[in-house]
């Protein structure tokens, strides 16, 4: 009876064993189906999304990005300079004289550097599109392909200015060429693919969006970047920026130092525009009017009777220039360029800057509150020669402390035109600080109007009304511009 009950016992606790793996498997492939069912849900997601694998596009475009490497020779520094810099270890020791003697006439060591970047095949012929930093300076310049062979390049043009720059290789058969896309239609939040040889790990491919557009850094008169935040690093300048389309929009070009997720590109419209030039003559030759500008801020907007902050404010024009010889003046606020809106002060040097020489403009200005139109012959950019500056002496009004320029003055700055006043200090937390007018700076009207001299000066200054606003003309060594004085 016992081992009938025992028998019992041990067999029910095998059935409930049983039981419970037969139910617990069914609840963990109940629960594998769920799993596989909500990362099928995540795919498709990713696909209704429209973030399909981008390797179709990368095989596509990849042949048509290359490795640029360059050798530059440079001299090093001497040897009385490594035995006699500061943190040489015999300088107190020996003395100047010492090392002069026996180093002085001593030749600098040459020595060949070596640095990397990256381009892109623009046709079956050979040319290839990158940065003038990239090839700036350089003795050679190696072109490697995708399937490893390796080119001498030919430098055929470049602009330093746009940092823009074409070279050549001769491969004896046809090439991979990529194609160019649009990037005015660029919209922020645009995927972009950057293909290039970052820290010489050759062909990367990092993607993201189009952060920004029309971005200034800084970095010359014509900027107009693209930022996104597919990572760009150094060896990736000169690299493409592809949209989705296999299309290039962009040229790699710069980062922030230090940051993350922040890079930039040159619109590739502004390098299409450039190429023509830089085939046939090397260089680009840009269109000139010959005016100084400024930003209109919401300050300078209200004392010009203007609505908006928008255009760009002549601070001064040369004389003789397109602008001067079109009657333009000082203060008309250019709010349009050949029929295209004026928003910023940044855009106006781009557009005059692509117009071809000899070529009549329409330019839409705002006159002492009064709309108006100027037909401009558009002339030729000449290298600019920057000119002497200013510095220190006596009529004071809010925060200014200013002095006629005297013939001594004017021989020791290199002054031509010696009308106006030379500010030689300014208060701290005056309206003349907050406006950013610093010693050295030479005022040159003050209300529109003219300044000889400090008589001048205390006359303009008694009608002032600081409460409206007092808008000053200044010169700052070779630039003027407006600023206004408000309490």
């Amino acid at each position: 009876m016992k081992n009938k009950r025992w028998y019992l016992t041990i067999s029910l606790l095998i059935v409930a064993v049983l039981a419970f793996v037969y139910v617990r498997g069914k609840v963990v492939l109940f629960e594998e189906r769920q799993f596989d069912a909500s990362r099928a849900n995540i795919k498709n997601v990713a696909f209704d999304k429209g973030l399909p694998s981008l390797s179709g596009l990368i095989k596509a475009v990849r042949p048509s990005v290359v490795n640029i490497s360059t050798t530059t020779v440079v001299k090093g520094p001497d040897l009385q300079q490594r035995f006699s810099g500061p943190s040489a270890p015999f300088k107190d020791f020996f003395g100047d004289d010492f090392f002069e003697r026996f180093f002085g006439d001593a030749p600098r060591r040459e020595f060949k550097q070596k640095s990397l970047g990256s381009g892109f095949i623009i046709d079956r012929e050979g040319y290839i599109l990158t940065n003038n930093h990239v090839i700036e300076r350089a003795q050679s310049i190696k072109v490697k392909l995708i399937d490893g062979k390796e080119y001498d390049a030919a430098v055929i043009g470049r602009d330093a200015k746009t940092d823009i720059a074409l070279i050549k290789i001769n491969a004896k058969h046809t090439l991979p060429s990529a194609t160019f896309g649009d990037s005015e239609s660029l919209e922020v939040g645009d995927w972009v693919v950057a293909i290039g040889n970052p820290f010489g790990l050759e062909t990367t491919v990092t993607a993201g969006i189009v952060s920004a557009k029309g971005r200034v850094i800084g970095a010359g008169p014509y900027d107009d970047f693209i930022q996104t935040d597919a990572s760009i690093n150094p060896g990736n300048s000169g690299g493409p920026l592809f949209n989705l389309n296999g299309e290039v929009v962009g040229l790699n070009t710069a980062i922030v130092s230090g940051g993350q997720g922040i890079g930039f590109a040159i619109p590739i419209n502004m390098a299409k525009e450039l190429l023509s030039q830089l085939k046939t003559k090397g260089k680009v030759m840009r269109g000139w009017l010959g005016v100084v500008i400024q930003k209109v801020t919401p300050e300078i907007a209200k004392t010009f009777g203007l609505k908006e902050s928008e255009g760009a404010l002549v601070s001064d024009i040369m004389e003789g220039s397109p602008a001067d010889k079109a009657g333009m003046k000082r203060g008309d606020v250019i709010l349009s360029y050949n029929g295209k809106t004026i928003k910023d002060m940044d855009t106006l040097p781009r557009l005059v800057g692509s117009t071809e020489i000899g070529k009549r403009v329409r330019i839409g200005l705002m006159r002492d509150g009064k709309p108006m139109e100027v037909e401009i012959t558009v002339g030729e950019l000449k290298e600019e020669k920057l000119q002497a500056s200013s510095r220190p002496d006596v009529e004071k009004d809010f925060g200014l402390v200013v002095q006629s320029i005297t013939p001594e003055i004017g021989r020791h700055l290199n002054l031509k035109d010696r009308r106006g006043v030379i500010v030689t200090d300014v208060q701290p937390g005056s309206p003349a600080a907050e406006a950013d007018i610093r010693s050295g700076d030479i005022i040159k009207e003050i209300s529109k109007k003219p300044i000889k001299n400090t008589d001048d000066f205390k006359e303009a200054m008694k009608k002032a009304n600081i409460k409206e606003g007092i808008v000053i003309l200044v010169k700052r060594e070779n630039v003027t511009f407006y600023a206004v004085l408000r309490e």
